[in-house]
């Protein structure tokens, strides 16, 4: 199999991947809290994460894919303080806690199917797992990395002695001051809840070793990945905000109960903001998936524009750069369409579509570099490969990208152009054969002002509307 290399925060260095079973990849991603709508920001990490679980599966791995949804236990604080968001976000609506987790459920799959990512094969909720929860922390409480205070059953971190190595803590300065009024009882500030006991009026409850309660967000994901991957699995991911607390306590409850990691390599994106800020509500600025549709955008587009950045770099999204996507978009369905009804005699070598391939495959085998991926597209199209071969390459390599090339291809209607535009487009013509470059380009930018672009085939002048 392809040698892929992914970048491990586990080590901070590319590594080559290696499967722990033959049989299968297991990955496991942090997903949703279904307190609130999923915006864009939040969907770049699932595309990012579906174009991990799109490589291998080109690669012929068997891939089996967790995702949570978090339905209970996450406080407004990513730690121990602040009201449960489930129960914040009922309040808003003036609904159930149950209602608000199938409403944004429901949102965040449809976010999902808008941008092509196939999905995960389990995803699962936290408040189907109680029991597994409980049962994950009786045996860290059994290894005696547990203590009781007034708010609950606390990770006692000073058991494990590599608590800040994962995301290189310093945990005096970072924690100075923190946590004191919320439970003076800690031993450390940095010890997180297991299961939180001292909100008898919190609507989801259940019975407990330690009382009435629920759990705290971070077991739910150690309870969840071991069940549906086992102990020792090969892919965690999640945004790079789950480094330094939810991350590494994960890794410290694994410890505790396990004595060791869950996973091989963990893998975290950076985000994507609007116009340099954060999205979040609070600015007003959490654009969702189906925003786009209404504005008369294709939701791929965002898909294509999320391919431009890698999953570690980030994106900066502007309505600008969101039409330039769609541009490009529009001119790759049209180029795949073109290519469907050509009838090109050439006959390109064996050799070269191998070159190809081997350039592609080299590009997303490369810790997912899908923005050199969509550079190596739109060269092979330019290439000298005839039109079957190209269109066959460009069906192969969409099980990576996911933009539907093929439907679009053959669904998409011929675009019809206005006579005076097809009057302009054989003016330029005409300027080529006289080689008066200048005149060419003027025609050129009267085309683009009235809404279509003109790509330069072997067989002649393409016009595509922007």
């Amino acid at each position: 199999m392809k040698k892929i290399k992914l970048f491990n925060t586990l080590t901070r260095q590319k590594e080559i991947f290696q499967p722990i079973k033959k049989e299968g990849v297991g990955i496991y991603s942090c997903g949703p809290t279904v307190y609130w709508n999923q915006h864009i920001g939040h969907m770049y990490a699932y595309v990012q994460w579906d174009s991990l679980v799109r490589t291998l599966r080109y690669f012929k791995y068997k891939v089996k894919w967790v995702m949570n949804v978090t339905d209970v236990g996450h406080l407004t604080s990513d730690e121990d303080s602040g009201e449960d968001k489930m129960e914040k976000g009922a309040k808003r609506e003036g609904i159930s806690v149950w209602e608000i987790a199938e409403k944004y459920i429901e949102q965040f799959k449809e976010s999902l199917r808008l941008l092509n990512v196939e999905g995960p094969d389990i995803l699962c909720r936290a408040t189907e797992h109680i029991q597994e929860q409980i049962e994950l922390i009786k045996k860290i409480e059994k290894n005696g990395f547990t203590y009781k205070t007034q708010t609950g059953l606390v990770f006692d971190t000073s058991k494990f002695p590599g608590y800040s190595d994962f995301a290189n803590l310093k945990l005096d300065k970072q924690f100075s001051g923190s946590r004191v009024e919320i439970d003076p009882e800690k031993r450390n500030p940095w010890d997180f809840l297991l299961w939180i006991t001292n909100q008898p009026n919190h609507i989801m409850q259940w019975n407990s070793p330690w009382g009435n309660g629920f759990p705290g967000w971070h077991i739910e994901c150690t309870a969840m990945s071991v069940k549906y991957l086992g102990k020792k699995f090969d892919i965690h991911t999640g945004g790079k905000e789950h480094i330094p607390v939810h991350h590494t306590n994960e890794i410290a409850q694994a410890f505790g109960a396990f004595g060791q990691q869950t996973a091989n390599f963990w893998l975290h994106n950076e985000w994507l903001v609007f116009n340099n800020e954060k999205m979040s509500k609070s600015l007003g600025n959490n654009v969702l998936v189906s925003d786009l549709e209404a504005k008369g955008f294709n939701p791929l587009s965002l898909r294509y524009l999320i391919l431009t950045s890698h999953y570690r770099q980030g994106l900066n999204f502007t309505w600008k750069s969101l039409e330039a996507s769609q541009t490009a978009l529009n001119r790759l369905y049209e180029a795949s369409r073109t290519l469907l009804q050509e009838k090109d005699q050439s006959k390109g070598k064996k050799s070269e579509i191998k070159e190809w391939q081997t350039k592609f495959e080299e590009a997303i085998a490369n810790d997912l570099g899908m923005a050199q991926a969509l550079a190596i597209v739109w060269e092979m199209l330019r290439g000298r490969l005839n039109s079957e071969q190209k269109y066959k390459l460009l069906l192969d390599w969409d099980r990576v990208l996911g933009l539907e090339i093929e439907k679009a291809s053959k669904n998409i209607p011929p675009v019809e152009v206005p006579g005076d535009i097809e009057a302009l487009v054989k003016e330029r013509e005409l300027a080529r054969q006289q080689k008066n470059w200048k005149e060419a380009d003027k025609i050129r930018e009267k085309i683009e002002t009235a809404g279509f672009l003109i790509e330069d085939l072997n067989s002649g002048p393409k016009i595509v509307k922007k």
